[in-house]
């Protein structure tokens, strides 16, 4: 097992560094810094910190193509999303476009999602409200804070993803 690390940045908690196994690269972290994991709320801002298996990861085909990964890649469609409510029995999961609860759309007109690694965080089993959608993905031009997730260069994403194997770990903090 390969363990990766986030550090956060000492003079500003919205950023840090994703380091390990051939990547050292910046990153972006939640608006609002890091927080433990059991203190994680569903749209605070936060990344939560702790240590989380990586899952699967997505890419959008009419932007990238099909990234080399030894876990589970799957294409996005614009009929995907991510169940962001926590009354939902689907809470934290994928589902399919029209959803009536509330959602994250996977097919997005920035850049973020078009290529994304989901972590284990709050999905064995998800707790409702314990936060969900936490993933590592594309950071926006200067790499201005997420609302909780990780996010770095398409290049660094593209490393990672190309490093990573089933049983590896991302450890926040």
């Amino acid at each position: 097992m390969q363990m990766w690390q986030v550090i956060q940045d000492e003079n500003d908690g919205r950023r840090g560094r994703i380091v390990g196994p051939l990547l050292d690269a910046p990153c972006s972290l939640g608006r609002a810094g890091f927080v433990a994991a059991a203190q994680k709320k569903e749209g605070d801002g936060k990344t939560p910190a702790g240590a989380y298996p990586f899952r699967r990861a997505f890419y959008r085909p009419d932007k990238i193509i099909a990234p080399v990964c030894r876990l589970d890649v799957a294409a996005i469609s614009p009929e995907f999303g991510w169940c962001d409510d926590p009354s939902s029995p689907d809470y934290n999961k994928l589902v399919r476009l029209p959803f009536g609860a509330s959602h994250e759309k996977m097919w997005r007109d920035d850049a973020l999602y078009d290529l994304v690694l989901v972590i284990g965080h709050n999905d064995d089993p998800p707790v409702p409200g314990l936060g969900s959608a936490i993933f590592v993905h594309i950071a926006k031009e200067g790499f201005s804070p997420t609302e909780g997730c990780i996010a770095v260069t398409e290049s660094a994403l593209l490393t990672l993803l190309r490093a990573v194997k089933p049983g590896d770990q991302l450890k926040i903090g």
